[in-house]
């Protein structure tokens, strides 16, 4: 029986990274194809998606998509969280729309579930194929906040200096010296500033992963916090005052990987059945260039 591969792919991820490095100093009117549609994004987009299928041997793929910023669980539960993000700009938006159309000309498969974002939905399918499915499963998305899902048959591929790196679990953990799972309270103490998480105001990248390397979690770091290391007594004060936002901050960095409505998701309906003919037909349509070698 053939080896199976899953590919689960951060939509807005890819499509806002693909349309902010080709926008840069251009006029709108060059962002678009000879229909007037906006197309910069798309051609990103479609030649990763088919290069990864290409290279990486993929038999199943989704693309996970968020849903509005207002209506997640976390927005809910803390109405800070991403509050300060501006709107997306109209033609990011408006390649979004002609992306999801084109996707499913193609049939591609497309996941998006009320409430949650596109990373709950990609921790959800990862942990679930992990159990269930013999194979590997790649995320590839730029969100390190995934690190979390990394595991024996889980990667995360990652654009970095126009070059692709594939953090396997092994790679993580040689590189951060701690475990995957660990990597949430790492982001506890740290916060996110392009999602307005607080983290422990005081505490950088200089603190943060050498508390959790040598305590393993941030439980342990404040039992201990009268009794931690010399080294780290300038942090102690900063730790203390800042324990409430650091626990708030692990709440909104914990990725959710166990959605009730995905609870009977077969994955059978990601499997890939591509027609070269059907893809030509939709990026043909919008006038999308790109090297297609499936």
């Amino acid at each position: 029986m053939p080896q199976k591969t899953l590919l689960l792919i951060d939509g807005f991820n890819l499509l806002s990274r693909g349309y902010f490095a080709t926008s840069y100093g251009r006029s709108e009117e060059q962002l678009k194809n000879s229909q007037g549609v906006y197309t910069n994004a798309l051609r990103v987009f479609f030649q990763k998606l088919f290069n990864l299928i290409e290279e990486h041997g993929i038999t199943h793929t989704a693309v996970a998509w968020d849903v509005k910023r207002d209506e997640t669980t976390r927005s809910q539960a803390h109405e800070f969280y991403k509050s300060q993000r501006t709107d997306l700009p109209e033609p990011l938006i408006e390649q979004y729309e002609t992306l999801t159309h084109m996707l499913e000309g193609m049939g591609i498969a497309q996941l998006t579930v009320p409430a949650y974002e596109a990373d709950d939905v990609i921790g959800t399918l990862a942990v679930k194929w992990a159990e269930e499915e013999e194979g590997h499963c790649f995320i590839y998305s730029n969100d390190r906040d995934l690190f979390q899902l990394l595991g024996p048959t889980v990667s995360q591929i990652i654009n970095r200096k126009k070059e692709e790196i594939v953090y396997t679990h092994a790679l993580f953990e040689e590189e951060f010296g701690i475990q995957s799972s660990q990597w949430v309270d790492v982001k506890a103490l740290l916060g996110d500033r392009s999602d307005n998480i607080p983290g422990c105001p005081g505490i950088g990248e200089k603190s943060a992963l050498p508390l959790i390397q040598e305590y393993g979690s941030i439980d342990a770091v404040y039992e201990k916090i009268e009794e931690l290391d010399k080294k780290y007594n300038r942090y102690k004060k900063k730790l203390a005052a800042g324990k409430e936002t650091t626990y708030v901050s692990k709440e909104l960095s914990q990725i959710i990987c166990e959605i009730e409505a995905l609870e009977d998701f077969l994955f059978d309906e990601l499997e890939l059945s591509l027609s070269k003919e059907k893809i030509l037909s939709e990026l043909n349509d919008k006038e999308v260039r790109i090297r297609l070698s499936i």
